[in-house]
Formats: C-alpha cells, sequence, structure tokens
C-alpha cells in the first residue's frame, strides 16, 4: 500500500510540476501565435504539434540524444556537474514535452477569442502592452488556458513512451505509474499491474472530466 501511494504521489507530482514547468512559455507562445498574422505560423503551428503525432519513443530518443554526456546540451550541463538524463528531472521534462503541445492549441483559442478593441482601448487609456495583457488579455482568456493545463496535466499523468527512453524505469527514482504497469506487465504479474492500471484510470478520469466540465462551462460564456 505504501509503494502504491508513493506511486501515485510521484506521478501526480511529476505531472503537477511539467504543467507549472510549461504554463509560463506555453502562454507566451500562445498569445504570440494569436497575433500573429505574418508568414511561417503555419510552420511554427506544425513543429509545436510533432510531439502530438511523433512515435512518444522518437521524441524520448531526441531528448536522450540532446541531453546524454555526448549530446550538444548533456556537454554543457556534465561541464556544470548537471546531471538529467535517468533522473526525476527527465522525468518531468519528458511529461513536459509531450505535454506542452496540448497547452499551447487551447491557450491560443483561449486569446483567439478576445476582441483587439477591448485591448486597443486600454492602449489608448494609457496602459502598456503587458499590463494591458494581464489586466485585460489574460483575465479573457483564462479559460482557454485553464483548459489547456488541465489536458497538460492529464496528458503528463500518462506519459510512457519519452519517459521511459530519458527516464528509464527506476523504481523508488523514475518509475511512475504507466511505467510500473510496463514492469509487472512484463514480469507477469497480471493483478498488480490491472490494481494500478485501475488507479491510473481513475485518476485520468478525475482529470478529464474536470476539463470537459471547464470545457462546456467556457463554451457556454462564450455563447452568452
Amino acid at each position: 500500500m505504501t509503494d502504491t501511494t508513493g506511486l501515485v504521489l510521484f506521478t501526480l507530482t511529476v505531472a503537477a510540476v511539467a504543467t507549472l514547468v510549461i504554463l509560463p512559455p506555453g502562454v507566451a507562445v500562445a498569445y504570440a501565435l494569436a497575433r500573429w498574422r505574418g508568414p511561417g505560423r503555419g510552420v511554427v503551428d506544425t513543429v509545436l504539434a510533432l510531439p502530438l503525432v511523433l512515435p512518444p519513443t522518437a521524441v524520448g530518443l531526441v531528448l536522450l540524444e540532446l541531453l546524454g554526456r555526448n549530446g550538444p546540451v548533456g556537454r554543457v550541463l556534465d561541464a556544470m556537474g548537471v546531471e538529467v538524463v535517468f533522473t526525476p528531472g527527465a522525468v518531468v521534462l519528458a511529461s513536459a514535452v509531450m505535454a506542452f503541445p496540448l497547452l499551447v492549441r487551447s491557450a491560443r483559442s483561449g486569446f483567439e477569442e478576445v476582441d483587439p478593441r477591448l485591448v486597443a482601448v486600454a492602449r489608448t487609456l494609457g496602459d502598456s502592452r503587458a499590463r494591458a495583457f494581464f489586466r485585460v488579455t489574460l483575465p479573457l482568456a483564462w479559460r482557454g488556458v485553464a483548459v489547456g493545463a488541465l489536458l497538460a496535466f492529464s496528458r503528463a499523468l500518462g506519459e510512457f513512451g519519452a519517459t521511459v527512453l530519458v527516464a528509464g524505469n527506476i523504481p523508488g527514482r523514475t518509475q511512475t505509474l504507466s511505467l510500473a504497469i510496463f514492469q509487472h506487465t512484463q514480469l507477469g504479474q497480471d493483478e498488480r499491474a490491472l490494481q494500478l492500471a485501475g488507479i491510473a484510470a481513475a485518476l485520468a478520469f478525475v482529470a478529464v472530466y474536470a476539463t470537459e466540465g471547464l470545457t462546456r462551462w467556457r463554451g457556454r460564456r462564450v455563447r452568452a
């Protein structure tokens, strides 16, 4: 029971930290894309969406090549005495990368629903661009941002493919619910795997239900 509790808490912590890590850059990218009217937006949209369509193991392999000791980023981190691969930080990083597109897509929709004329009025009243963003744009788009954050959290809860490559499956260190289910299945411990799968399904249900509820409420508010 203690092992299960620790596993659940670690999985929830990873999903929460990953969501918090991508929230500021995700909001910034979403806002930029919502306001971008120049050429190249389609290319940027496509690049950001790649983690949604690529095999998660492919994303994990790219992260491993970048962050490994012989990788371009890994060599710099190693010189600084920072280790990422096969650590809890790698679990958070893999979850964050896989969840980032979901946050951006939903938050961008929220920003696109904000009437630019309201922002223009705030600017004419003396607000700076940053002040107008925090006083007008973000409060009006917060539902889209919140839905994106919940979607990202839900995705991070079930992350497996990228995590197993860049963080490994180390019990008590980098093992999440998804990785534990895989391990127990490989060992022929189907009863234990099914127990963990049920817990994972319950967590996913709560996260997705909250997302759907907020999405429906947001839709009613927009129509009103």
